[in-house]
């Protein structure tokens, strides 16, 4: 039986960086209450300078610019491109990563998964209208940037997601789901497998 949670940006637990300096929103996580142990954690995080990421070793990392100018990051040694809104980028959990921010505070939005234990994808999707989505993944999170946005699973309409809440969507089956976006603005579809 699916299990779906709309998880609201008002409940989002304040939980500290690992490195002590700045704190991150927790959006969810499939166990666990601490900085490490989970498979995957999304989460959003206010950057106000720019400075060193924390370690999680292990894990790998999608990160996306949801608010202000931008960042390049600097991934052991080697520098990103300018990262703007929306552009997502990954990199292993375990390097050594130095944010520089290219024009005042940013808010990034964090998926870390342990990639012995999950398959991940994740897309940005650009609406005005109706977004139609086909996929088996057994867990989907749907991450609003806009107020008023719709999910329909299989026809029936299970949220309309405010700004910043995240819908999850636990099939426990890798059937293949119609999933109908529906709104303006633009949402990050996660897609999570669980690997044998």
């Amino acid at each position: 039986m699916t299990a779906i949670r709309h998880l609201r940006a008002a409940d989002y637990p304040h939980m500290p960086w690992k490195n002590g300096t700045g704190s991150t929103l927790e959006i969810a996580r499939n166990v666990g209450d601490g900085l490490d142990g989970f498979g995957w954690r999304l989460s959003i995080a206010d950057v106000g300078e720019s400075g060193a990421f924390s370690c999680f070793a292990g894990y790998q990392r999608i990160i996306s610019v949801i608010e202000g100018a931008g960042m390049c990051l600097t991934v052991d040694g080697l520098p990103s491109r300018d990262l703007r809104a929306l552009d997502a980028f990954a990199f292993s959990g375990g390097s050594a990563v130095d944010c520089r921010l290219l024009d005042g505070p940013i808010r990034d939005f964090n998926l870390i998964y342990s990639p012995a234990r999950y398959h991940a994808r994740l897309q940005w999707l650009r609406l005005d209208g109706e977004v139609q989505v086909f996929g088996s993944a057994p867990l989907w999170l749907v991450f609003a940037l806009a107020d008023g946005l719709a999910v329909r699973l299989e026809g029936e309409i299970v949220a309309t997601l405010g700004r910043l809440d995240c819908l999850q969507v636990n099939s426990g089956s890798a059937a293949l789901k119609e999933l109908r976006l529906e709104g303006q603005g633009a949402c990050a579809l996660i897609e999570l497998q669980p690997l044998a």
